[in-house]
């Protein structure tokens, strides 16, 4: 039986490039994102290049119930999901004061509760079986508060914190759970959250969605905890621990304000 991996968020960024590399390995794929159009024409793609299966769940997670019927969809099709790989998230940039609400709740169903649900729904199994492999993707924002992206910053704390937490429960199980922590990456994320204009993303040599992908797969077949591409964003993730709270908070707002 090929090794089944989950992907949501997977029609762009780096959720496709982790589809791209699962199935270059003869990996079998199910592939959830809202996008149907991008989904089949992914699907085209990999079962012709790879001769794979590729399943396609078309849903939107940060509705109410949706990871369950993700779930249930799995089941009912008799698909063993090996790989669970929580890819799915996006961010807006702005003063909360300011933001959308109900972009808001949306962001935190999707970055949280329905990350927390399939980890939830696919870990249970896993342990049954005594193995699988979990690839959470955070952000090296989850390592401090985030001025003027204050809900992003804290959902990926969440993500960060609650990966390392279960991955310490059943790591003597067989089964691994990584927390992929990429930072600013050539991506569709910056003109969903409409930071184009941050300092952020004003960088000429930010690592692509591809590179990401293959530094996290890497990771997580090799089970780290935790898994931070690039030397300066390792750098700075040890450094916000050695440094007073308020630097940091002044530090992030300078970064995160617009060029």
């Amino acid at each position: 039986m090929a090794y089944t991996a989950l992907i949501t968020g997977a029609s762009s960024g780096i959720g496709l490039e982790l589809a791209k590399i699962h199935a270059s390995k003869g990996g079998n794929l199910v592939l959830v994102a809202r996008n149907k159009v991008k989904l089949d024409k992914l699907k085209s793609e990999l079962v012709e290049k790879y001769k794979i299966s590729v399943c396609i769940i078309v849903m939107d997670l940060s509705v109410e119930g949706s990871a369950q019927k993700v779930y249930d969809q799995t089941t009912l099709e008799k698909i063993q999901i090996d790989c669970l790989i929580n890819n799915a998230g996006f961010g807006d940039f702005g003063f909360f004061s300011q933001t959308d609400t109900a972009k808001t709740v949306s962001m935190i169903n999707l970055n949280i509760t329905a990350l927390t649900l399939l980890t939830k729904l696919y870990l249970t199994d896993m342990l049954d079986r005594k193995g699988g492999r979990i690839l959470n993707v955070a952000s090296i924002a989850a390592f401090q508060p985030g001025p003027k992206m204050a809900v992003y910053s804290a959902t990926k704390a969440y993500v960060l914190s609650f990966s390392q937490a279960i991955g310490n429960e059943v790591a003597h199980l067989g089964v691994t759970v990584t927390a992929l922590c990429p930072g600013a990456t050539q991506s569709g994320f910056q003109a969903a959250a409409s930071m184009q204009e941050s300092k952020m993303f004003n960088n000429k040599n930010l690592p692509s969605s591809k590179e990401v992908a293959a530094y996290g797969y890497d990771a997580m077949i090799k089970g780290k905890s935790v898994a931070i591409p690039g030397f300066l964003n390792n750098i700075m993730a040890d450094a916000v621990g050695l440094m007073p709270r308020k630097w940091v908070l002044k530090l992030v707002r300078k970064i995160q304000d617009a060029a």
